[in-house]
C-alpha cells in the first residue's frame, strides 16, 4: 500500500521480527522538542485549556449523575452512553478522517463539543437539569467524539512529522494528564461553591481555545498526508491491515480488556469516595488529582524514550492490574490516596507507548482507520463494561469492583504477552542474577540465552 507524497511515518517493520515485537530500542529525545514546532505549539496550548475544562465537567457530570440517583449504575451508565457511539460507529469516523482534511474537520468537531457543554450548563443553571437530559449530553459529546479522537490522534503527525511523533503524543498525554491536576481540583470548588452548572459551563467556553489555535496555524509547514479516496470496502480493507500485523492487533486486544473492565475510574473512585469512605465531592476530586500526579509523570518519561517497546506495555499492564488490587484492599483513605499515584503512572505508560507503537508502525494511508479501531476498542469498550462494574459494584462492593477489574487487566496482559512472544519468535526464560529471579524472553533458537544482566 503506498503511503503517498509526504507520509508522516516510518517504514512499517516486521511484526515478526524479535525487536519490533518485544523490544525495540529506544532512543532518548529532548522532552519538549516537539514544541519547538510552531503549528505544534498551537495545538498545544489549545489543549490545555480545553481539557482542563473537560476534566471539570467529567467530574461534575459524574458527581450530578450521581447525587440525582444514588447509584454507581446510574455513573456507569452515563458513561456508557457517552462512548457508546465510539463502539457502533468508531470505524465509520476513521474510514471519515482519512478521507477528510484534519483542521477544518477538528475546528467542526471541536464547536459541536462546545454547543453540547453549554446546553448541559444552562439547563444545570436554571434548576432544569434531569438525569435523561445528562444522558442525552453525554451520547451528543460520544458522536462528536466518533470523528474528533481519531482526527486529533492522527492529526499530531500533520504537525510534527515522523522524527517528532513519539515526543509529541508522550507531550499529549503529560497535557491531557496535567489538567486532570487542575480540572478535578477546580470543579470540586465549583460544585462545593456555586454548582455543577458553572464547571459545564467553563468547559463549553474553553473551546475557544483549541479553536483559535486551529484557525491561527500556517497550513503550508504542515506535513501533508494523501488522503484515502472514497471507494468500496476501505472500511473492510483497515480491518484486513489490522489483522495482517500482530504487532498491531494484540496491543488493541490487550487495551479493550482494560478499557472495558480496569479503566472504568468514573465508576470506581466515585464509588470509594461515597460508599466506602463517606466522603464529598472534594474527595472524589483528590483521588483524581493524584492519580494525574503519577500520569504526567508517566507520559513525562514517556517523551524522553524513542520507539516504544510492547515489553513495556505489557509490564506496565500487568503492574496496573496489580495496584489495582492492591488499592482495593487498602483499609484507608490515605492509603488509597497514594496508590492512585503509581496507579496513574502505569495507566498512562499503558496509554502511550500503545498510541505510539501504533502510529509509528502505521502506513498514514489507514492511520486513522487504525487509530479509530484503537480509540473504539479503548473507549468503546466502556458501554460493554460500566454498567456491569457498576451493577457488580452496587451488588457486591466497590472493592470486589475494582479488584476483579485488576485481576482481569493482569491475566489480560500475562495471556497477549506470551502470544506477542510466540509471534516474535521467543520464549520465556528463567534465571538467576546475582541472587535474584530474572525473567526474560529469550530467541527460541538459543535455549541457554538467558545471560547474566550487566
Amino acid at each position: 500500500m503506498s503511503t503517498g507524497s509526504g507520509a508522516a511515518s516510518a517504514p512499517a517493520p516486521d511484526p515478526y521480527d524479535t525487536k519490533t515485537a518485544l523490544d525495540a530500542p529506544a532512543r532518548k529525545n529532548s522532552m519538549f522538542s516537539s514544541l519547538r514546532i510552531r503549528n505544534y505549539r498551537l495545538f498545544f496550548l489549545g489543549q490545555v485549556v480545553s481539557n482542563i475544562g473537560t476534566w471539570m465537567q467529567r467530574i461534575a457530570q459524574d458527581w450530578l449523575v450521581l447525587s440525582l440517583t444514588g447509584s454507581s449504575a446510574a455513573v456507569g451508565i452515563t458513561t456508557a452512553l457517552q462512548f457508546l457511539p465510539m463502539l457502533l460507529f468508531g470505524l465509520y469516523g476513521g474510514v471519515l478522517v482519512d478521507r477528510l482534511r484534519k483542521r477544518p474537520t477538528l475546528m467542526v468537531t471541536q464547536s459541536a463539543m462546545a454547543l453540547t457543554s453549554i446546553a448541559l450548563a444552562v439547563l444545570t443553571l436554571t434548576g432544569l437539569v434531569q438525569v435523561w437530559h445528562i444522558y442525552v449530553a453525554a451520547l451528543a459529546l460520544g458522536l462528536a467524539t466518533v470523528v474528533d479522537n481519531p482526527a486529533r490522534q492522527s492529526f499530531v503527525s500533520e504537525l510534527v512529522g515522523p522524527g517528532q511523533l513519539q515526543n509529541a503524543v508522550s507531550l499529549n498525554s503529560a497535557n491531557f494528564q496535567s489538567a486532570r491536576l487542575v480540572g478535578p481540583a477546580v470543579a470540586g470548588l465549583l460544585i462545593t461553591g456555586v454548582g455543577t452548572g458553572w464547571a459545564f459551563l467553563l468547559n463549553g467556553l474553553s473551546f475557544v481555545a483549541p479553536l483559535t489555535g486551529l484557525m491561527l496555524m500556517r497550513t503550508r509547514e504542515l506535513h501533508p498526508v494523501e488522503r484515502a479516496p472514497r471507494g468500496k470496502g476501505q472500511l473492510r480493507e483497515g480491518l484486513r491491515y489490522v489483522a495482517g500485523r500482530p504487532d498491531l492487533l494484540w496491543p488493541i486486544v490487550l487495551v479493550g480488556f482494560m478499557g472495558t473492565f480496569a479503566f472504568n475510574f468514573p465508576v470506581y473512585l466515585s464509588a470509594f469516595a461515597d460508599d466506602v469512605f463517606h466522603g464529598d465531592a472534594g474527595v472524589y476530586s483528590l483521588f483524581n488529582t493524584l492519580m494525574a500526579v503519577g500520569s504526567v509523570s508517566g507520559a513525562l518519561l514517556a517523551a524522553r524514550r524513542g520507539t516504544a517497546r510492547l515489553r513495556l506495555l505489557i509490564t506496565a499492564a500487568v503492574a496496573f492490574g496489580a495496584l489495582e488490587i492492591l488499592a482495593a484492599a487498602s483499609p484507608e483513605l490515605w492509603m488509597f490516596a497514594l496508590i492512585m499515584v503509581p496507579l496513574g503512572l502505569v495507566s498512562m505508560t499503558v496509554n502511550v507507548t500503545t498510541n505510539t507503537s501504533l502510529q509509528m508502525s502505521t502506513d498514514p494511508a489507514v492511520r486513522g482507520r487504525v487509530m479509530a479501531l484503537y480509540m473504539m476498542v479503548f473507549l468503546g469498550g466502556a458501554p460493554v463494561g460500566a454498567p456491569i462494574v457498576g451493577w457488580v459494584t452496587d451488588t457486591y462492593g466497590a472493592r470486589v469492583g475494582f479488584a476483579a477489574g485488576g485481576a482481569i487487566a493482569m491475566t489480560a496482559a500475562a495471556v497477549i504477552g506470551l502470544v506477542l512472544a510466540r509471534a516474535g519468535g521467543l520464549r520465556l526464560a528463567v534465571g538467576w542474577h546475582r541472587g535474584h529471579p530474572v525473567v526474560r524472553f529469550v530467541p527460541r533458537a538459543h535455549p541457554k540465552a538467558l545471560a547474566p544482566v550487566a
